[in-house]
């Protein structure tokens, strides 16, 4: 039987990578936020002028 140690190591492991998952998937986000916006400006110039 695993001790509790290496039960804990387990558990900081998967909740570690979950924490890093949902942190990258939004940095992904906000990246494609700011690439949509400027795209977005442009048009909004675009069509006022």
């Amino acid at each position: 039987m695993a001790s509790i140690k290496d039960i804990g190591k387990l558990f900081v492991f998967v909740i570690g990578g979950l924490v890093a998952i949902i942190v990258g998937s939004f940095m992904i986000r906000g990246t494609m936020h700011m690439w949509d916006n400027k795209d977005d400006e442009k048009r909004r110039m675009g069509n006022k002028d």
